[in-house]
């Protein structure tokens, strides 16, 4: 295997910068010295507004002020405050559907997964009419209106998961209406809740598919009845009092109680003049005990100020939280500590920062931000983007970093969002400078580019690069594909967001080095330039970005 200095010897990039080609390397050593630390039992698993948030922000300041950055957060200080609401249900007092056949009752974790997002001492629905709306998606620029004008306030709505062409075969109407196999943001679970609370539901379920989902049962119920939220005025908080998820297996019995074919239903659902079906006399019964509480979390966000072009920013992200505290796992282990997902992120932009703190300072300011509560829902850089330091229309570009491949050296590098913005072609370059090739995701009906922070960046016309590890299989120069897929279904099958998402002797981190040097090469050059990266003909971002152009000019 070729060592992680032979694969980063310095090249010759056609069209990049001089500062692009780095004097310094990304240190494997380094990352995995603050991959340790901070999925260490110290930082007890890093959730937001605890002791651990606590001693993350420490630890990420202290290491900023280390590399000899100054701080960019408001009023010149390294965070940026972001209030949120945390909750966690408790033992349910009542939770049971009630139909023709008498009562349903069915058990958290194995039937159904619940949260909410409102500060109520009690989530409470009482006898509510539960009604089934297909894929839940109102696109009126794609001819698509599941609703059909449906009254639904205070109902319980039951939606399908990902698009509604998903499973759509070659002649069905809803075929190619959102992009094939390529999940759009009307796919994603956060859309469903969005859009159930904009019709007034009192409550939203989604019927989970692996498939679909792009993961497993064990991924949904892995936050353990918590959630977390922006706080919000009583006028913007959701209608939803309970928000979740229905296994498979109770969605076919509850339709079914109701005299009702679920899987018929899930193919009608596939046709633009699908109307939502009632599922008559089944109502929805639970009343919740909730803890809540509002707490002060914290992005962090550090920088080196630019020479030139210092208004014009380049922005390298990460999110330093993981899941905190769960139930012990086989060996034990009570912390989800998040050492891929994302300590490795945050130990990448690190060592991004400090090779381009050794070298002459950027034309162009260089930010890097450490994001609260991505987990809950990319809370932290929303945050910041409803509520920038620096403004949107004079960001080049946000490069996003959430978690790496630890299996080796690959041949090859994953594109996120194909036919996007022109960074892919950034990323084609550079990539072919390192020796590589670039692979389209493999899933993009998983909509891994809608589930991360630089997602936030997106909505309001930036222009975005993800780097992430479990996008696609990479093609290991030990092992090949099979060698890259083996490691995927290994993470994802048993430690994504779990106890075992931690450090590990056995992390071979050539590639996940690769892969940091590649978001720094791009990132430095950019930086070092009047280029401004553009979306594509035909990304649902461009009409955002363009609306700000005179302020580029």
């Amino acid at each position: 295997m070729a060592s992680v200095a032979a694969l980063l010897a310095p090249v010759a990039i056609f069209g990049a910068s001089p500062t692009a080609i780095a004097k310094e390397a990304i240190d494997p050593a380094r990352m995995v010295a603050d991959v340790k630390t901070l999925a260490s039992d110290t930082f007890e698993g890093r959730a937001p507004g605890t002791v651990g948030e606590e001693r993350t922000i420490g630890y990420l300041i202290a290491r900023f002020q280390d590399i000899g950055l100054q701080p960019a957060g408001p009023n010149g200080q390294w965070v940026q405050n972001v209030p949120l609401l945390h909750t966690k249900l408790q033992a349910p007092k009542v939770l049971s559907f009630n139909g023709p056949k008498g009562a349903m009752p069915v058990e958290v974790a194995k039937d159904i997964y619940l949260s909410t997002v409102r500060p109520d001492d009690t989530a409470r629905i009482a006898g509510a009419p539960v009604v089934f709306v297909g894929y839940g998606v109102k696109a009126p620029e794609r001819g698509w209106d599941d609703f059909k004008d449906m009254d639904l306030k205070g109902k319980v709505v039951v939606f399908l998961i990902n698009d509604p062409d998903f499973r759509a075969a070659k002649g069905e109407p809803a075929a190619g209406k959102f992009g094939d196999r390529t999940m759009t943001y009307y796919g994603r679970w956060t859309y469903k809740f969005e859009e159930a609370a904009r019709q007034g539901a009192i409550g939203a379920l989604i019927v989970h598919d692996t498939a679909g989902a792009g993961y497993g049962w064990n991924v949904v119920t892995s936050p353990g009845g918590e959630n977390y939220d922006i706080v919000r005025t009583q006028d913007r908080l959701s209608s939803l009092a309970l928000q979740g998820w229905l296994s498979a297996d109770a969605a076919t019995r509850l339709f079914s109680s109701a005299g009702l074919d679920l899987a018929k239903l899930s193919t009608a659902a596939r046709r633009p003049d699908f109307k939502p079906v009632e599922l008559k006399g089944v109502a929805l019964d639970a009343e919740i005990p909730v803890n809540h509480e509002e707490v002060m979390s914290h992005n962090v966000l550090a920088q080196i100020p630019g020479t030139t072009r210092k208004d014009e920013v380049v922005m390298f992200g990460a999110h330093w939280d993981a899941y905190g505290k769960g139930a012990p796992d086989a060996q034990g282990r009570i912390y989800r500590a998040g050492a891929n997902d994302d300590g490795i992120g945050i130990a990448g932009i690190m060592d991004i920062a400090r090779v381009m703190k050794s070298e002459p300072a950027p034309q162009r300011t260089v930010v890097f931000a450490a994001w609260t509560a991505e987990e809950r829902g990319l809370l932290g850089s929303e945050f910041y983007a409803a509520n920038p330091v620096f403004p949107m229309e004079k960001t080049v570009a946000n490069l996003t970093i959430d978690v790496l491949q630890t299996a080796g050296a690959a041949n090859d590098v994953t594109l996120i969002g194909r036919g996007q913005d022109t960074l892919e072609d950034d990323m084609a370059r550079f990539a072919a400078a390192q020796g590589r090739r670039v692979t389209p995701e493999s899933l993009p009906e998983r909509g891994l580019f809608y589930r991360a922070d630089h997602f936030s960046f997106a909505k309001r016309g930036v222009p975005v690069m993800l780097m992430m590890g479990i996008a696609g299989a990479s093609d290991l120069k030990q092992g090949g594909v099979k060698a890259g897929q083996a490691w995927i279904d290994a993470y994802t099958g048993q430690c994504y967001h779990q106890a075992c998402d931690a450090w590990s002797p056995d992390w071979n981190m050539d590639g996940a080095v690769q892969d940091v040097e590649l978001v720094r090469a791009i990132g430095s050059d950019l930086a070092n330039s009047a280029r401004w990266p553009q979306w594509k003909t035909g990304s649902e971002f461009k009409a955002t970005r363009d609306k700000s152009d005179a302020a580029r000019r």
